[in-house]
């Protein structure tokens, strides 16, 4: 039990099991209000890791997993982006950096609407957040609906989306760009060298790097990134946290596959709260069109990072682009250093209020700058990474282009169910590969979830399970790691992580039915659509967590289907 009464484990599991040392794990890097990656090097807040965590924690304590979404969503800034990490002012400002006082939220994002009673980064990190309220509202609807939980949620995660598709769509082309490499997640992924390489270093002594207090040197980014981190946040902050000013902007595949899965999620919200969920539904299918008009290469069988602002006069499509660009131009670099409020979801829905989080605000230089950048077709980036894999989450994705992605990943580049243990964050063959650098080659358990997700909503069941039972053995064998060697499964980073854990425990939870039920529905299917995997965007996940213990509101009446995604009919090779 927790000091709050909740359930945090299930009685009936052996001691020592690995559902009773996952749930430790999270019992020990909660803090009260939410739960840190890990005490000693993530000792804050951080956005992704919250959805993550609160996808597990719901079957441990569903009271729990909307108190960890409740507090991240509390340090929403103004214009709707959700900060990517929210600091706790109880921790010595010299345990992270960039601390409080590098980002200067409350005065350098007061015109962005930051919070002036916390202190909060200035970047986000990718949209997981309203497929987390969705599937932590299903654990428990009764207690969700006695607390008004998604009521609350939702007009905030409207104007987080909002923000995305409107201040972000630096490349003209529909897609949100991220404009630090740290707000896509993977941090050091080698997708970032080449827009990099334009960045100027902050000089070595205007910072000093806490991370490396935790880890070792040869696993981290290096110096020379780190300092290009710096250069594009600082500049960032310095120009009052306005989109479309920097030099850094990149459509990336896993960040925008994230957004459409969370826009489907988003509509099972508002339908669970009263109101159609059809405009959520087509600007998925729209975004999803998107998604594979910008960055799918056929030639490579994936989906690749464009360089929104790089790459001029260069392709502006995807087919066999890369063929001619093997090399990053930042990799020599590399090589040497390494030697060296609204309160239902009507109003949010249209998108036209920006409800209790107050007035869009946005400088007019910063909006005829973002203007002039969308001529840009920008280039597709030359490096394989995990996250040209994740569109496999998405529903409607094109019938070919799941079947490619999933030979993709069982291929020589990534050696899913073959070379690999879990599928690494870079190319095994790649010129920057590196089993133990940061995001430069190590297995995450965040990205194989969702590859295994991927997987089981296409169809690919056995495939799936082999992933999970690789995910949960080496999650088992590695103490809950930060991430691993895709090879080995050798632990490396931090251990007793939280994802890790929440995620461990939700593949615990999985129940065999969901898998035949997913079975049954594709059977039922397979006559009716030809062109696209055409399960309903919000059961995506649905299926793969099994049915809910209660019914929403919404299934107690006739359904009208409002889109291809849940009639099965047959539409466009771009969904």
């Amino acid at each position: 039990m927790t000091h709050s009464g909740a359930h945090v484990y299930d009685p009936d599991r052996p001691a020592g099991s690995l559902h009773l040392r996952a749930a430790r794990v999270l019992e020990g890097n909660w803090t009260g209000t939410s739960t840190v990656p890990s005490h000693g090097l993530y000792p804050h807040q951080w956005s992704w890791d919250s959805a993550f965590i609160a996808i597990g924690l719901r079957h441990l304590s569903p009271l729990r997993a909307q108190t960890e979404l409740e507090t991240l969503l509390g340090a929403q800034w103004g214009d709707g982006r959700i900060p990517h990490i929210v600091f706790n002012p109880s921790v010595p400002l010299d345990a992270y950096f960039p601390s409080p006082d590098f980002w200067r939220s409350s005065t350098a994002g007061r015109a962005a609407g930051a919070p002036r009673t916390v202190q909060t980064s200035g970047i986000v990190q990718p949209p997981v957040h309203a497929l987390a309220a969705w599937l932590v509202h299903q654990a428990d609807p009764g207690l969700s609906r006695s607390r008004s939980f998604l009521s609350r949620m939702y007009p905030r995660l409207a104007a987080w989306h909002r923000y995305l598709l409107h201040r972000r769509d630096l490349g003209g082309g529909g897609l949100a760009s991220v404009v630090h490499p740290w707000e896509q997640g993977m941090d050091n992924s080698p997708c970032w060298d080449a827009p990099l390489s334009r960045v100027t270093p902050a000089a070595p002594r205007s910072f000093r790097r806490a991370d490396l207090d935790h880890g070792s040197a040869e696993d981290r980014p290096t110096d020379l990134d780190y300092g290009r981190y710096v250069r594009l946040a600082t500049d960032y902050r310095d120009g009052g946290y306005a989109d479309g000013a920097g030099e850094f902007a990149v459509e990336d595949p896993a960040f925008n596959a994230l957004l459409i899965a969370s826009e489907h999620a988003l509509a099972a919200i508002a339908q669970e709260l009263g109101a159609a969920g059809t405009a959520r539904h087509a600007r998925a299918e729209r975004l999803t069109a998107a998604l594979v008009e910008r960055l799918w290469d056929p030639a490579e069988g994936m989906f690749f990072c464009r360089d929104v602002y790089g790459g001029e006069g260069g392709d502006g499509g995807g087919s066999g682009a890369l063929r001619s660009e093997r090399r990053s131009p930042e990799s020599g670099a590399h090589a040497s250093e390494r030697g060296s409020s609204e309160s239902g979801a009507h109003g949010s829905e249209r998108g036209s209020r920006s409800g209790a989080l107050g007035p869009e605000q946005r400088s007019a230089e910063s909006s005829a700058h973002a203007s002039e950048q969308r001529s840009r077709t920008g280039a597709l980036i030359p490096e394989r990474s995990v996250a040209g894999l994740l569109p496999l989450i998405l529903p409607a994705l094109p019938r070919d282009i799941a079947a490619t992605l999933v030979r993709t990943a069982g291929g020589p580049h990534f050696g899913l169910g073959g070379l690999a243990r879990l599928a690494p964050s870079y190319d095994l063959t790649g010129h920057a590969f590196d089993p133990h650098r940061y995001w430069r080659g190590p297995a995450w358990f965040n990205t194989n979830w969702l590859l295994e997700r991927g997987l089981r909503l296409h169809g690919e069941h056995g495939r799936a399970e082999e992933l999970r039972a690789a995910l949960l053995e080496t999650a088992d064998s590695s103490g809950f790691a930060e991430y691993v060697d895709p090879y080995t499964g050798e632990a490396c980073g931090a251990l007793g992580f939280s994802w890790t854990a929440a995620l461990t425990l939700d593949l615990l939870h999985e129940p065999a039915r969901a898998n035949q039920a997913d079975r049954t529905d594709r059977a039922d299917q397979a006559d009716e659509s030809t062109h696209v995997v055409s399960h309903p965007g919000h059961r995506a996940f649905d299926k793969a967590q099994g049915t809910p213990p209660h019914t929403s509101h919404a299934s107690h009446t006739p359904h009208t289907p409002h889109s291809s995604f849940e009639t099965g009919a047959k539409g466009g090779d771009r969904g």
